[in-house]
């Protein structure tokens, strides 16, 4: 009887969250254009003729769209909607993984100093101080000049930077959450601090986290291409967003449809994950519920 009320609980739930998003238009758009480009992306031998490392001899820096090439070819003859394709696997991927690894990390270290707190939460906020006073992007660069380039290296490079920001989150909410009287409840009839902390804490704590963890999915799209731009993320031959426009920069006067798509799908990318991001904070705020 038990796990069949908590099984209508979370389906109204979830049902409320996804009629709450609904009503917010722009959070449905960004939704659209994201799954939208993941289709794209995944089934992109079925949109496309050409593979992401063929040459075209004939059409070298090729700017004029045509039934040949939609986007034009750049400096090597690769078609650039063809490797725009084959490249958000990569940039959307390292976005997606790398959010994962540090929200499960962050959620282990936030729920952990946020429930016991005192002494343990003391030594792990201070050693999350020492990562946080170290500029994101400079951590990044260090770590990956260590671990070299590569797509895995990136992520991991990618995901370390994220981890302090989402246990500081965890720990606030749990820190308030702690000491309502369905813990102490729990607490009285010897529930195990494991069962308490990730049973009981956790799904009333989790909401900011998969807003921040959205929203960071953009960001980390940003940085992955940041860090290929100056030649640590993902490299060539592939076709990393970041990486096109670091091998298009030098002919950006001369052919700018480079430069551009490149530019644009980074862009659109970002901007579908920031509507839904928000789209999901004013679904999942607890003032707005009925």
């Amino acid at each position: 009887m038990r796990n069949t009320t908590g099984k209508i609980r979370k389906k109204s739930e979830f049902a409320r969250v996804m009629k709450q998003l609904g009503k917010n238009k722009l959070a449905v758009l960004g939704l659209i254009i994201l799954v939208l480009e993941i289709i794209l992306c995944a089934g992109a031998p079925l949109f496309t003729k050409y593979g992401y490392a063929e040459m075209d001899y004939m059409s070298f820096m090729d700017p004029t769209p045509s039934g040949q090439h939609i986007f034009g070819c750049d400096s090597m003859g690769f078609d650039i909607y063809t490797r725009i394709l084959y490249g958000g696997r990569y940039s959307i991927t390292i976005g997606i993984a790398a959010i994962l690894i540090s929200a499960c990390i962050g959620i282990i270290i936030g729920s952990v100093a946020g429930y016991f707190g005192g002494q343990t939460d003391n030594i792990i906020m201070r050693l999350l101080d020492v990562i946080q006073a170290i500029p994101g992007m400079l951590l990044m660069i260090v770590i990956s000049a260590m671990l070299g380039t590569g797509f895995l290296n990136t992520i991991l490079a990618l995901s370390v930077s994220s981890i302090p920001g989402m246990a500081r989150m965890l720990r606030a909410q749990m820190m308030k959450e702690r000491g309502n009287e369905y813990i102490e409840a729990s607490q009285s009839i010897n529930c195990s601090k494991f069962r308490i902390i990730f049973i009981h804490l956790l799904p009333n704590c989790i909401s900011p986290i998969i807003v921040q963890a959205t929203m960071g999915v953009a960001q980390t799209i940003t940085m992955a291409a940041s860090l290929s731009f100056i030649g640590l993320g993902v490299q060539p031959p592939a076709p990393e967003w970041g990486a096109m426009l670091s091998a298009s920069r030098a002919y950006i006067r001369q052919y700018p449809h480079m430069v551009i798509f490149p530019g644009l799908a980074i862009a659109v990318t970002v901007l579908a994950l920031n509507l839904l991001g928000d789209g999901l904070r004013d679904a999942l705020d607890p003032k707005l519920k009925n």
